[in-house]
This record gives structure tokens, sequence and C-alpha cells, in this order.
């Protein structure tokens, strides 16, 4: 047909591409408004306004557990751009952490690969190890399914940079003599051990006779190990575990027989799950709490879906149980957060950005819906008892 075509069909079709263009233009516009910080055609939405803490009587002790830190090339790029292009600035993506953080007399993080010098799909810079210091969290589990992506030198180097932010670690060692051995902080006055495992390792071989360099989770392992724990004054005692199917928000078979076999162990009090990359249920099992998975505290996947941009930070309330000399689980908080993606790479405490009148209308409802989407994850398991909490839901 040629461009010379008169008549009712060119003037249909004409009219037919303008409604495409306006259609599309207003799709557009729709799903960047979703993105804009201010957009004055927002309508005005309800807050939802912070709640109180959980109130325990008595004296107590709080310890927060957050997600995967997993430094990809993106996340590593918005850090270079946050720097001004010449050095890596990690604390702008990890500031919302710090209210959260702040309110526990203890907290740990996972970080899920090395940091050195370089660039690799899973390596971050030795700043980050400053930006988690700033954040507030007084140590991380370092055993990791990319834990020894870079070799001895990577796991090292991780090490030396923790070491020099002043954060604790526990779960890769430099010596022999150091494997194994439980790492004690001090939390209100009590003492708590932090023992971390990874089931897998990305496919990498670690070298023969140099096993020790990783902590990998056996039932007589975990057991062992938290019973020296006990004796040397821990009175409650962390087991995080690197486990779990990429992107699946039910525990897989692996997950639910060590979760089982950990809920039988006296010395165990609590259980911080990672590596799935989503949220995952929360589970009590006798009177264990088993957290399968936390989800991502800071990362920017090259592929990013509702899921792999979802976490949530456990903060978790222990009170006396035999005199000071054990505690228990009085009362755990999901904290829920996301990653925001434009215009920068950020984290977000879903609670608090919903308690703002000045959230735009479209991201407070991509934040509502997350939220929900956290909570169904974590009560799959019937999580909601008396105990357990999830924060920024709407409160019936």
């Amino acid at each position: 047909m040629s461009s010379s075509e008169k008549g009712p069909g060119r003037v249909a079709r004409a009219a037919l591409g303008l409604v495409v263009v306006v259609t599309a233009v207003g799709v557009a516009t729709h799903a960047m408004g979703l993105w804009q910080v201010g957009d004055p055609g927002d309508p005005a939405a309800a807050v939802r306004p912070v709640a109180e803490p959980v109130a325990i009587s008595g004296k107590t002790v709080t310890v927060l557990g957050a997600g995967s830190i997993l430094p990809t090339p993106e996340l590593g790029d918005q850090a270079r751009r946050d720097g001004g292009g010449q050095v890596a600035d990690f604390r702008p993506v990890l500031d919302a952490a710090r209210p959260a953080v702040s309110s526990a007399d203890l907290a740990l993080c996972h970080l899920d690969a090395p940091l050195a010098a370089g660039r690799a799909p899973y390596l971050g810079s030795p700043e980050l190890a400053q930006a988690i210091a700033g954040a507030g969290f007084d140590g991380c589990s370092t055993a990791a399914a990319h834990a020894f992506d870079q070799g001895t030198k990577g796991l090292t180097s991780t090490l030396d940079a923790l070491d020099k932010a002043k954060v604790g670690h526990s779960g890769t060692y430099r010596s022999e003599e150091q494997a194994g051995r439980p790492r004690l902080y001090s939390a209100g006055g009590v003492k708590v051990a932090h023992l971390s495992y990874t089931l897998g390792l990305n496919g990498q071989k670690v070298a023969p006779g140099r096993e020790w360099a990783i902590a990998r989770p056996t039932v007589a392992r975990i057991s062992a190990e938290a019973r020296e724990a006990r004796d040397e004054g821990a009175a409650i005692v962390v087991v995080s575990v690197d486990w779990g199917s990429l992107g699946e928000n039910e525990p897989d078979v692996d997950q639910q027989t060590l979760a089982r076999a950990i809920a039988t162990m006296r010395n165990v009090d609590i259980v911080f799950g990672h590596g799935a990359h989503v949220v995952q249920p929360v589970e009590r099992i006798g009177n264990k709490w088993i957290v399968y998975g936390l989800g991502d505290l800071a990362s920017r996947h090259p592929q990013p879906v509702n899921g792999n941009r979802e976490g949530s930070m456990m903060r978790v309330t222990f009170a006396p149980a035999d005199g000071e000399r054990r505690w228990r689980v009085a009362a755990i908080e999901a904290i829920p957060t996301f990653i925001d993606l434009n215009p920068r790479v950020r984290l977000v405490d879903l609670e608090l950005a919903l308690a703002s009148p000045a959230l735009p209308a479209g991201r407070r409802k991509i934040y509502e819906a997350a939220v929900e989407r956290i909570q169904s994850h974590l009560l799959n398991r019937g999580g909601d008892v008396s105990t357990f909490h999830v924060r920024g839901t709407v409160r019936r």
C-alpha cells in the first residue's frame, strides 16, 4: 500500500495509532510516577504510624539479625557514584538500617561475598566494611556461599577489612587454631555467642588441608561448638546458616532437616538463615525459633524482582530463663525492608517509610504491597503467635 493512500482506512489507522501513542505515554508516565519522590498529582494517603516496641517486663537483651549484604557489580557501581567516582562509599546504601540497628544491644549482619580489590560478580571493596560499621553492626556471619570465590587470599582480606573496621566475624578463619572458636560479644552486660556456617560454596573447592578455613554445618559440629560457647560463659547462643534454594520462599528439604536437628539442641537459642536471597518463613519447632531466610539487606541483582529486593531484620528480645545463666526468646519483631533501585540504590525500612506523610502515593502502594508479601512469607509456617510480630503492617 503506497504512502499516498487516502480514505476511511487510513483515517482509522491514524486514529488507532494516536490511541496507541497516548496510551503508551500514559502507561509510561504512570510507571515513572511510581518512582518520583514528589509527584504533585499524588493524592494524600493515610500513614501507618510506627508501633511501640514490644514491651517485656524485667531485664531484657535485644539481638538483631539482618539479611544478606551481597556486593554485586551493580551495587559497587552505586557506591562509586555515591563516592564521587573516586572511591566506593556504601554508607548511603545502608543508612536506613541505622535506626533499627541502634535499637538493639547486639546487631549482626550476613556478609555474603569477599571484600578485596578488583571486580568480580560477587566481590565487595574493603570500604564496605566501614559502611557496615557505620550502620552500627557489631558483627557479621562470614560463612557464605560466595565466601571462597576469591580463594584464601580473598577470605583473608575480608577478615582484615572487618578487623580494621572493628566489626566482629564468625564462620571463616585465618588459622586452624581460630577455627570453630565461638565469637563472643557483650550485649547489655550479657555474653552472646555467634556461630556461623554455610552449606554450599558456589562450586568452589577449598584447598586440601585447609577445610578448617570455612565452617560447614554438621549436626555434631554445631552441637559441639554451641556447647563450647556455653562453657565459655555464653548466656545466649545465636546460629547463622547460609542455606536454601535460590529464589525460593519455602525452605527446602536440607533446610528443614538441619533445622529440626538444631531445634533439639539445648545450647542453641535461635537460628538466622540466609542464602535464598528472598524472605522465608519463621517457624517455632518445640521451643526453638528458626528464621529460615532474612532475604537481602543490601544488594542490586542483575535481574531485580520483588523477591530479591525484599528482606527483614529480626529484633529478638531475650529474657532470663535460668537466673542469668541462660536466656530465652521472649519476643521477635520482624522489621520489613525493601531495596529501592531508582533514582539510587537504597535500603528502605518499610515501617519508617510508611509512617512518613511525605511519601508519594505511588511509592506508598509499592511499599505497602512489599510489606504484605513479606508478612505472608514470614507467617507461612504458623509464625503468628503472641511471641512473633511483623512491624509496619495494618493493625487489625
